[in-house]
């Protein structure tokens, strides 16, 4: 019998690496925002962006959580985070270390074995995925605002 190994294209270290740079490029977009309007400054009816930010934590929360326990249960915030720019920063910049800590010892056969999860049946990889693309996709309405406020964003290539 012969097996055949299908290289993979995308390494632990890789996917850990490509994320930390997403959440670095996403702190620095929440410093650009001066102090009294990251929580309060909109465009269109949309949350403001310290809201956003305070999203993307509780994603990247609930990955962590997921990987390092395998409980993909969800658990929202028994109270709304603090609309304060340094608090969001201290809890952002603790996360960093335990990313760093989880990711790297995954097993990667069971990172894509589909669980229940609170947005529905997904591997745990597409779950990451999924927390990465949703601050992309956040990150991007932080840049309009930005914009709309007449502040030039973080390059976005700079990761």
């Amino acid at each position: 019998m012969t097996t055949t190994t299908t290289p993979s294209i995308l390494t632990l270290d890789a996917l850990l690496t490509h994320w930390q740079g997403h959440r670095g490029l996403t702190r620095r977009v929440i410093e650009a925002f001066p102090e009294g309007q990251l929580f309060t400054f909109s465009v269109g009816g949309m949350r403001p962006f310290g809201e956003l930010a305070w999203e993307v934590y509780g994603v990247t929360g609930y990955n962590l959580q997921g990987l390092t326990t395998d409980d993909w249960s969800w658990n929202p915030p028994e109270a709304a985070p603090p609309h304060d720019r340094a608090a969001l920063l201290a809890a952002w910049d603790a996360q960093t270390p335990q990313l760093d800590a989880a990711v790297p010892g995954i097993d990667p056969a069971w990172f894509v074995v589909p669980q229940t999860m609170a947005w529905g049946t997904m591997a745990p990889l597409h779950s990451v995925l999924y927390g990465i693309d949703n601050e992309i996709h956040h990150r991007a309405q932080g840049y309009v605002y930005l914009r709309a406020l007449g502040i030039t964003p973080p390059a976005f290539y700079e990761r």
